[in-house]
């Protein structure tokens, strides 16, 4: 009987570690495709954050908080693209001030949320 409730609490235990794997990281969530992907039907809360002088810390500080390799000015514009084709999310990022033009990246959250880098 021991061996079974062992075995019970090791799947109780299991279970609650995996319960939160549907939004687990992924490293290919943010890349080029997957972040355009999921913007083109995107309607979920997002977060905005803003630069200082984006273009010129393209070539700066490699190793802070923002370490991840900066988006070309192609990614830039897939990105403005995917986003113009959501009508819906346009208006949103309007109404809390933010111009698609002015958006350089977008990165999806372990919690399935968006943050938009402005510059």
């Amino acid at each position: 009987m021991n061996r079974l409730a062992a075995l019970a609490a090791f799947a109780t235990v299991s279970s609650i570690s995996f319960a939160g794997v549907s939004y687990a990281d992924s490293l290919t969530m943010n890349s080029g495709p997957s972040i355009e992907t999921t913007l083109l039907s995107y309607s979920k809360p997002f977060a905005v954050r803003y630069l200082d002088n984006y273009d010129n810390s393209k070539f700066d500080d490699t190793t802070g908080v923002d370490a991840e390799a900066p988006r070309s000015n192609g990614g830039i514009q897939h990105i403005q693209s995917s986003i113009n084709s959501n009508k819906s999310l346009v208006e949103k990022l309007k109404t809390r001030g933010v111009d698609v033009k002015d958006i350089v990246d977008a990165e999806q959250a372990a919690d399935g949320s968006v943050i938009f880098s402005v510059n």
